[in-house]
């Protein structure tokens, strides 16, 4: 069969390259040297996705008011402060010895697709048309600049536990956020008991926010647990096909085009395909000829809020020491579409970039973060270990790994599983990082540690290892002197994982791809067990008594339960047993501290009358949604998949060819399968879009999904085809070997020299 074939002349390429489409999207790269691979990765992911690339770095490199108008000035002057600006060469040498050259290939072949879409206007992407705007050119250095890509922990966290301890004391942040291992927050030195005031949040919110295409305003806040993520790793002893099994379910937010992009690099001495973003060069998640490798998120604290007493004749000098320290100040213009550029100031301590400075109340509030150090450009340094052929390398590779924090799980065709955490995390010598410190010079990070001093294991004795970014820290682990963090995603996800995969079983590829799609949710189970001790005639005790825990998109039990859990039983815990005024505080309620809660002792008398008033209540509501015929309640009625683009709200006529769905879905953010709702419309806004399952050895036997589809393209047949695949928890076929992707090539590519 005659493969159509598109063939380019292009200006600068290092070496030739051929771009194979498989039918399912994916691109499989090959070029006879490395930087001709790169160059034709950054060619071919500007082919599919150039807009939402363009906006990436726009947003990142706070260039979005050239483009949008000046409502965007603040949102840029905000990425602006939180951009990479130390020396250049430290930066490219953390990530690894081909870094640089591999990322400057990738640019150049953005640019040369820009360069195409400048001399054959009809390949200008529809959203470009919509807003009347153009492309930019790349740099390299842009892609390592942009540091707030992919957000590191903890300030919110800070914010909040300041205002609840400054308001109600130290003992009401147990209403906050559980703390492992056990621990009891310490009052820095010099902690004074003073509301964070807002703007220090929405600068940081405007700087990180992904979707920034909208209002001036930071949208509703989604869960840093709504995005985590699920990996794990089956030796050989404890699989069907005698070879090790690596699976992988990366969380973030929803959006369209998706936020991951499959991509296959053959070169030389480099064979590597999986999925990372599509402006960063590589691939994050994936395999090479021996090795698969996967990352979740490790809760590490990665950021401090240092606050500032001002001098109160000049309030450009900040108190350190004995003595005073003045600000830098950088001034930068900032394009605005329609009018002259603007110039603004951005401020700067010893300790990082001034998020609000307050001169009538002599204050200032700086950000220190691990971004200020060279090598924490998003995943980036994930290049660093594409030619790993083992743990041993991978985990060398990793101690350049910066940001975010990560588990890493990996598996090799030899057998052997492995696990290690990464990340750059500071070493507080005399606080915990829980709250925020005065920035007059007495709590200073003591240098950083880097993955060799955090944990990890290789080849356990149950045959099996994973992460679901629960509190993971070995026993024995020393975390008052190595303090990475004490605030971790609800372990339920991993406690399911656990409970699957305890035992001796052997699982094949199909019965791994059921446990990723896995509802069981165990917090269901947990506060049913609390409801069985309670006697109710009203019928809900009677759904909830009878039900498995399972959140199928057709169960009414999981419909009931989780209009009863999330919208009435926790904010019914937060109003009925914390200060009052505190739930204004929280904005996302810690779901394992509100089990914790229920759980224990304290409460008891005032537990039992509020699972029962909530309970009846999330019936009515039930009632209300879904009809007062129980047995036609659905789950999947009220939630729904779907991938919103960030343009259908200012074009409606479009929106059935921008947006995809819905579609039923099953689970939530508590659950293996991972699809958290945000409570106004119940709508899907979060979890598991990209998949993968290796069969580690039999490279072709793996499988992957990316939902919506690859393409950022609405024309194309790949820009929503993966989409009810997806729904239906279904896979498609991750193809290595020449032959089978040749057998399934759907297009080609040739980019030749000229």
């Amino acid at each position: 069969m005659t493969i159509p074939t598109d063939e380019f002349i292009i200006p600068g390429l290092p070496a030739e390259a051929e771009i194979v489409i498989d039918r399912w999207g994916i691109p499989h790269i090959r070029s006879s040297t490395e930087a001709g691979a790169f160059f034709a990765q950054g060619f071919n992911a500007a082919r599919d996705r150039l807009w939402q690339m363009d906006t990436w770095r726009k947003r990142g490199l706070g260039l979005l008011a050239g483009d949008l108008g000046a409502a965007y000035v603040e949102r840029d002057q905000a990425a602006r402060l939180l951009l990479y600006r130390g020396d250049m060469a430290a930066e490219w040498a953390e990530y690894g010895p081909d870094a640089q050259a591999w990322t400057t290939a990738f640019a150049a072949g953005i640019n040369a697709y820009v360069d195409l879409v400048a001399r054959d206007p009809a390949r200008l992407p529809l959203e470009f048309r919509l807003l009347g705007t153009q492309p930019a050119h790349w740099s390299p250095e842009d892609i390592v600049r942009c540091r707030t890509h992919a957000r590191v922990r903890n300030l919110d966290a800070e914010v909040t536990r300041n205002n609840i301890v400054a308001r109600f004391g130290i003992e009401a942040d147990r209403f906050h956020k559980l703390l492992e291992p056990a621990w009891t927050v310490v009052v820095p030195e010099g902690w004074a008991a003073e509301p964070i005031p807002p703007e220090v949040m929405r600068a940081y919110l405007l700087a990180t926010e992904p979707n920034a295409i909208g209002t001036g305003t930071p949208s509703e806040p989604v869960a840093l647990d709504n995005q985590g993520s699920n990996n794990w790793a089956l030796a050989p002893s404890r699989t069907t096909t005698g070879r090790a099994i690596l699976a992988s379910d990366p969380h973030r937010v929803h959006e369209q085009p998706s936020l991951r992009y499959i991509a296959h690099l053959s070169a030389p001495g480099l064979d590597v395909i999986g999925a990372g973003e599509p402006a960063v060069p590589g691939v994050s998640l994936g395999h090479n000829d021996v090795l698969a490798f996967s990352l979740t998120i490790h809760p590490t604290d990665q950021e401090d809020l240092y606050v500032y007493e001002l001098h109160p004749e000049d309030a450009e000098l900040y108190r350190y020491g004995e003595g005073w320290e003045r600000m830098r100040q950088v001034v930068e213009h900032i394009a605005v579409r329609g009018e002259a550029p603007r110039a603004v100031t951005l401020r700067f301590t010893r300790h990082g970039p001034v998020l609000h400075h307050d001169a009538t109340r002599n204050r200032a509030y700086a950000l220190r973060s691990v971004w200020q150090l060279p090598g924490t450009a998003a995943y980036l340094a994930s290049l660093n270990y594409l030619k790993a052929r083992n743990f041993e390398d991978y985990a060398k590779a990793l101690e350049g790994w910066g940001a975010p924090s990560t588990n890493h799980v990996v598996a090799d065709v030899a057998g052997n599983i492995g696990w290690a955490a990464a990340g750059m995390v500071p070493i507080r010598p005399s606080w915990d990082g829980l709250l925020p410190v005065p920035g007059d010079g007495r709590h200073e990070w003591a240098g950083i540690m880097r993955s060799s001093g955090l944990p990890r294991a290789t080849n356990p004795p149950a045959g099996w290892l994973g992460t679901a970014n629960q509190m993971n820290l070995p026993p024995g682990y020393d975390h008052a002197t190595r303090k990475t963090g004490f605030e971790w995603t609800d372990g339920a996800r991993f406690a399911r994982l656990s409970e699957a995969l305890s035992g001796e079983r052997r699982w094949s590829i199909a019965e791994t791809l059921g446990l990723q799609s896995d509802v069981t949710c165990i917090p269901a189970r947990r506060l049913c067990a609390l409801l069985a001790r309670l006697s109710d005639a009203h019928p809900a005790w009677a759904m909830l008594a009878g039900w498995d825990h399972r959140l199928t998109a057709e169960s009414g039990p999981a419909a009931l339960f989780e209009i009863w859990f999330a919208k009435h039983l926790v904010p019914g815990v937060m109003r009925d047993l914390s200060p009052e005024g505190l739930p204004a505080l929280v904005a996302v309620p810690d779901t394992q501290l509100i089990l914790h809660i229920l759980e224990g002792d304290e409460h008891v008398a005032r537990r039992d009358p509020l699972l029962r008033t909530t309970l009846v209540a999330a019936w009515e509501e039930a009632v209300g949604l879904l009809g007062p015929d129980p047995v036609q309640w659905a789950w999947g009625r009220l939630h729904q998949g779907y991938f919103e683009h960030p343009l259908s709200r200012f074009a409606p006529a479009l929106a059935a060819r921008l947006d995809v769905g819905p579609a039923p879905r099953g689970g939530s953010n508590l659950t293996i399968n991972n699809n958290g709702w945000r409570a106004k419309d119940f709508r899907v806004i979060s979890g598991v879009s990209w998949r993968m399952v290796l069969d580690v050895g039999d490279w072709d036997a793996s499988v992957t999904i990316n939902s919506p589809g690859q393409s950022g393209d609405p024309d194309s047949p790949h820009y929503r085809d993966l989409f009810a695949r997806w729904a239906r928890d279904e896979y498609v076929p991750l193809l290595f070997t020449r032959a089978a992707v040749d057998d399934a090539a759907e297009r080609r590519i040739i980019l030749r020299a000229g």
